[in-house]
């Protein structure tokens, strides 16, 4: 079968299983990935060579942007504390105790390598994570929180990856303080880059016109435009996209006509929901191939260092819960501001949600196969295997959880949404009602002043967002909204030239 093939009846097994997850109430994750492990044992079935670059940058920049451009920036600055903790403190947290059970389990492994192991396995990954409890009745803090670290956690991992390979290569010792140094180096400059990307492209768009094939390729671009430049002067291209995913999210309802947005957001749900369904087959399909070269590993060696090396990525999340919690507003504690701590059962759903998926599988397969020496790759079969296992369990295991954990611990939305979206749909009815009292008769006329009623109520619906009255989500509901009417009029025949 060639590839092309395979990649066409991937897709196809991407939207029948949707319909089978929405049907059966099943986290669409695990069901790609038990597909994919069985088309994998399927004889005649290509086994899809990866190069781990290529597929980083195809799979990672445009679903990292996505979640971006429809982030509340609200709700990230709210949570950006502990967001914070958990991207950052607990991304190293769990590298060091993944090493160091790593180390003392399996001899291939020495410190340089059990690291690198840490580093891969360490970031949950934000589209496992978000595919898994976007169909759940999950509190917006929880949601915001999950989709946040995601957004800053692999900067963090692969600062540490990318050390620990160089220490495996004998060309430095690990240092904390140039660790401490580099990441910030690698964050802010990739933050940089991405907000004067941001900038440019918001300027080119602002001068384009009622063109929406040209921006939604533009916005389609927009991620790489970000990634690459970043990653070649040597900051995080992920944080360059989730900076350049947030300030367009910000500046879009200003510059972005309303065809072209609607035109760009069913192109982008669907691109979201394509690649979310490929990165998941693929590490089905690749399974299998975890099991080949572990050298004379017994399959109770491999269960045991399968099991551990799981359950400590697990159980440190677990266990970071409450004291990250404490300690994210101890810090805020000096400004003056200190926030009560979440519910117990906020702090155990996020503990169970920390789902490994697609950035790990391509992080390890770039794993280098030999040390500038010459020599192999200490324990790279283990590495793999062990990335493989640990991506696995989270999506099966924990991902066939989340639903009935949420039901036992008995979460619901706390209804913030909703009353800020009854609020500010009194307020546009407002501004609506005050410019019709001038309105004039007539067909013309009456296009021409339900235009102008669409321009003032998205004008009054970015000011409630601005104030922070509301936040993006609403926004971007009832913007939506606004912009499906502001199409329709324009489709009239009496409709007068567009407002923009």
């Amino acid at each position: 079968m060639p590839i092309i093939e395979l990649v066409l009846a991937l897709l196809a097994v991407t939207a029948g299983l949707e319909v089978l997850a929405r049907t059966f109430r099943l986290p669409l994750p695990a069901l790609l990935v038990a597909a994919g492990v069985t088309l994998a044992l399927i004889p005649g079935v290509p086994r899809p060579v990866l190069d781990p670059e290529a597929v980083f940058v195809v799979f990672i920049p445009p679903l990292l942007y996505w979640t971006a451009l429809t982030s509340s920036y609200r709700d990230f600055r709210r949570y950006l504390t502990s967001i914070t903790f958990l991207g950052v403190g607990l991304v190293l947290a769990t590298t060091v105790a993944v090493a160091a059970v790593a180390h003392a389990l399996i001899p291939e492994l020495n410190w340089p390598a059990a690291f690198v192991l840490g580093a891969i396995i360490s970031p949950p990954d934000p589209v496992a994570a978000i595919a898994v409890t976007r169909h759940l009745p999950v509190p917006k803090p929880i949601l915001t929180v999950l989709e946040g670290e995601g957004l800053v956690n692999d900067a963090t991992a692969l600062v540490a990856f990318q050390m620990a390979i160089r220490a495996a290569d004998g060309g430095e010792t690990f240092s904390l303080g140039e660790a401490t140094l580099r990441l910030f180096f690698v964050g802010l400059g990739g933050v940089g880059v991405g907000l004067v990307i941001g900038f440019l492209i918001a300027t080119l768009r602002r001068r384009i016109k009622r063109a929406p094939i040209v921006e939604a390729t533009i916005s389609l671009l927009t991620p790489f435009f970000a990634y690459l430049p970043a990653e070649r002067l040597g900051t995080s291209g992920v944080l360059a996209v989730v900076a350049v995913g947030l300030y367009l999210g910000r500046r879009g309802p200003r510059i972005v006509s309303a065809q072209s947005r609607l035109q760009s957001m069913y192109m982008w749900r669907m691109i979201a929901f394509l690649l979310e369904g490929l990165i998941f087959l693929l590490v089905g399909l690749r399974l299998p191939e975890a099991f080949s070269n572990l050298g004379n590993h017994t399959f109770l060696e491999l269960l045991v260092y399968a099991v551990l090396v799981s359950a400590t990525a697990i159980v440190v999340r677990l266990l970071w819960m409450y004291p990250g919690a404490l300690a994210s507003r101890l810090v805020r504690l000096p400004f003056g501001k200190w926030d009560p701590m979440p519910p117990w059962r906020y702090m155990v759903l996020v503990g169970f949600a920390g789902i490994r998926g697609g950035d790990s599988l391509v992080i390890a397969l770039s794993v280098p196969l030999a040390i500038s020496g010459g020599a192999p790759f200490p324990g790279r079969p283990m590495i793999i295997f062990l990335t493989f296992v640990v991506i696995v369990v989270t999506l099966v295991v924990l991902g066939l959880l989340l639903a009935p954990l949420v039901r036992k611990l008995g979460l619901k939305p706390e209804g913030q949404e909703g009353h800020e979206e009854a609020e500010a749909r009194r307020k546009l009815f407002a501004a609506a009602r005050a410019l019709l009292m001038e309105s004039r008769p007539g067909a013309q006329a009456f296009v021409r002043d339900a235009l102008m009623v669409v321009k003032v109520q998205r004008e009054e619906l970015i000011r409630l967002r601005d104030g922070d009255m509301i936040g993006d989500d609403v926004m971007i509901k009832l913007q939506h909204e606004l912009d499906l009417e502001e199409v329709l009029l324009e489709s009239r025949p009496t409709a007068p030239p567009p407002l923009h």
